[in-house]
């Protein structure tokens, strides 16, 4: 850990260097995702719900998807440009340091401008939280928690087994967008709105539905079953297949020679 802190020492000093590009860069990904917020500000002024959800419940959904990519991207994007170490071959220099290599790979990158996304994500979280009609007591904050940390567990497994498929391919692949970016967009809403063929996949192949829809049940009380509220749990445990993947990938490496 004390090393990790060194490490982000030395990324937040070189970071505030420019001070005006951290900014602007923080603000424009605040911008972004606030085009994301009124697509869904706008779709209720004209459906005053969506699958029997409120507009300020569906708000829920979102600061908690967004809360979890959010810090997934910041503390994890050295694996989201794994194409660049592999091809430079800086993952050569990695794997000679006597540090674990995925240690080395998440300090290798910290992508402070996160904190644009993530502002907005918590401003959004502190509106939702008394307006969407959840009944708070212990286990609904600890479920709340959950569903956050299950989050960046779910992201972050995405962003490995990227990592890991860059191993065979050099170049990243952008099919997994569709995976990262995309569960995102889908986790904006509850996974009931897209359909059951969707929700299936969002709950057995990549577990989204566990760290957002099946928890929001709970929470709103329309489901009392321990199960929906340790459903974050699937998001965690999806970094053990990624984590193979990984390895699978590390054992079948060559060198650049670079």
């Amino acid at each position: 850990m004390r090393l990790y802190l060194k490490y982000f020492s030395m990324h937040l000093r070189a970071a505030m260097q420019y001070k005006a590009s951290f900014f602007l860069t923080a603000a424009g990904q605040f911008i972004v995702s606030f085009s994301a917020f009124l697509a869904i500000y706008f779709l209720f002024q004209r459906f005053h719900a969506v699958e029997g959800f409120r507009f300020e419940q569906v708000l829920l959904c979102y600061a908690v998807v967004l809360t979890a990519f959010a810090l997934s991207e910041c503390f994890f994007r050295g694996f989201d440009t794994f194409a660049g170490i592999i091809g430079n071959g800086e993952f050569d220099r990695i794997l000679v340091r006597p540090r674990n290599e995925i240690f080395q790979v998440i300090a290798t990158k910290i992508e402070f401008t996160r904190i644009g996304r993530l502002l907005q994500a918590v401003a959004v979280l502190i509106y939702a939280l008394p307006a969407s009609g959840v009944e708070w007591n212990a286990a609904r904050i600890f479920t709340l928690v959950l569903m956050i940390l299950g989050g960046v567990g779910l992201f972050s497994g995405l962003f490995i087994i990227y990592a890991g498929i860059c191993f065979f391919t050099l170049e990243g692949l952008e099919f997994m967008n569709i995976f990262t970016d995309g569960s995102k967009e889908f986790g904006s809403y509850p996974m009931a709105v897209y359909g059951k063929k969707l929700l299936r996949l969002y709950t057995y192949v990549i577990p989204l539905a566990c760290v957002q829809y099946y928890p929001l049940l709970f929470l709103l009380g329309r489901e009392n079953s321990p199960l929906y509220m340790l459903a974050p749990l699937a998001g965690l445990l999806f970094l053990a297949p990624a984590l193979l993947v990984w390895r699978i990938g590390v054992r079948h490496y060559r060198s650049t020679g670079s």
